[in-house]
């Protein structure tokens, strides 16, 4: 049982280092989700069914949803300027 937290407890540490080092925002959201579960096993293990369940409604529910939809926005913004800048230039 100790091994499996310890081993577990590394994937947190290694998934937290790997958001920060992630070059694309989209898979750093992506491993931010994979963190949520993992962190949901975690509190299943120490016997916290209700943290566990709201870790997995928050943390890889809600939260990545909200983190899916602002990049799609922040892309959408992106790709509005570039067509505004292109049409403009032409007169």
């Amino acid at each position: 049982m100790e091994a499996l937290m310890t081993v577990l407890l590394v994937i947190l540490i290694l998934n937290a280092v790997m958001v920060v080092l992630a070059k694309d925002m989209m898979t750093a959201c992506v491993i931010f989700m994979a963190q949520s579960l993992v962190m949901v096993i975690v509190w299943i293990l120490l016997e916290s069914p209700d943290l566990a369940i709201t870790e997995a409604a928050v943390g890889a529910g809600v939260s990545s949803l909200l983190f899916f939809l602002a990049l799609k926005n922040i892309r959408d913004a992106g790709e509005g300027e570039k067509n505004e800048g292109s049409t403009g230039s032409g007169d």
